[in-house]
């Protein structure tokens, strides 16, 4: 797995949302972007996480970021959990992990004694000008939207 690094160009994708409408990162232009990749909408560690950012979204609107989470569920599951979370922001799907793969978030995992190949739970915070400005891949669930807004508030 090659993740990439703060300085990289962000690769130029586009996914369908929860609405099944396509997305691009061309979109968000003037706009920082938190791309959050998460293993499996609805699942106790990724409800989590999507809720402390749904929280806390008023405070990331003062930073200029939108967020979208990223996973390899279909768009029907994407819909299901915003719904069931109130979900206050976009979420796409990459079910052929593309995506996934551009940003070197796909590899190799363990759990449970198993090795299988997944997705790794890293976020990028991509610029106005679409550069990874920080990759967040040290952090709790329970605690992201925290670290994300502990780096925000630290510029």
């Amino acid at each position: 797995m090659n993740t990439l690094t703060a300085g990289a160009k962000a690769p130029a994708f586009s996914l369908q949302d929860q609405n099944d409408n396509t997305v691009s990162l061309g979109d968000f232009t003037g706009k920082k972007v938190l791309f959050y990749f998460y293993p499996k909408a609805m699942t106790p560690g990724c409800t989590v996480q999507a809720q402390g950012l749904r929280d806390v979204k008023a405070e990331l609107d003062k930073h200029n970021i939108v967020v979208l989470g990223v996973s390899i569920d279909p768009v029907k599951r994407l819909g299901k959990f915003i719904e069931r979370d109130n979900l206050n922001f976009t979420l796409l799907s990459d079910e052929d992990h593309a995506v996934a793969e551009q940003f070197g978030v796909w590899g190799e995992k363990k759990f449970m004694g198993k090795t299988f190949d997944g997705l790794h739970r890293i976020s990028f915070l991509i610029n106005e000008e679409g550069v990874i400005e920080h990759v967040f891949n040290k952090f709790k669930t329970k605690d992201h939207h925290e670290v994300v807004l502990d780096y925000l508030n630290s510029k």
